[in-house]
């Protein structure tokens, strides 16, 4: 079973009909919309001026029979706190809200789908192939695939 979890940058990929993102959603069986990430969208739409029509929008997608929300749990906490521990130590601290969007993705064991890089920093977590850390050479990255 292949489950994914969408970053706030996914879902409104996908309202933009972003092929690479459409794609991925439809070879899911599962597809997780963190809690974190609803509050991401709802502040979003809030600031805008299309906050209803963007509400229904994204009810109808959450209606959908392979959406499902993920609520936080002990077992997040425990996660997203070693997580962030770990980044801090590393020097390599991230927002808060995606450091627990990151602790969901791996509670659930789901591939993140997002187009933020600072994502590569999380140990343990799975990425979409779209993200993932390029090789270095000689100092210079590689351009991704």
């Amino acid at each position: 079973m292949k489950t994914i979890i969408l970053d706030t940058n996914a879902y409104t990929g996908l309202l933009a009909g972003r092929q690479d993102v459409l794609d991925t959603i439809a070879a899911a069986d599962t597809l997780y919309m963190s809690i974190f990430v609803l509050g991401e969208l709802y502040a979003g739409f809030a600031g805008g001026t299309r906050e209803q029509e963007n509400r229904e929008t994204l009810d109808r997608f959450l209606l959908k029979p392979t959406v499902k929300i993920l609520n936080a749990t002990a077992e997040t906490a425990d996660v997203f706190g070693m997580l962030k521990s770990r980044l801090k130590a590393a020097g390599t601290p991230l927002p808060i809200h995606d450091v627990w969007i990151a602790a969901h993705a791996i509670e659930t064991g789901s591939i993140m789908v997002t187009f933020d890089k600072h994502f590569n920093k999380v140990p343990g977590l799975r990425l979409w192939d779209r993200i993932r850390k390029p090789t270095s050479v000689k100092g210079q990255e590689k351009p991704e695939h």
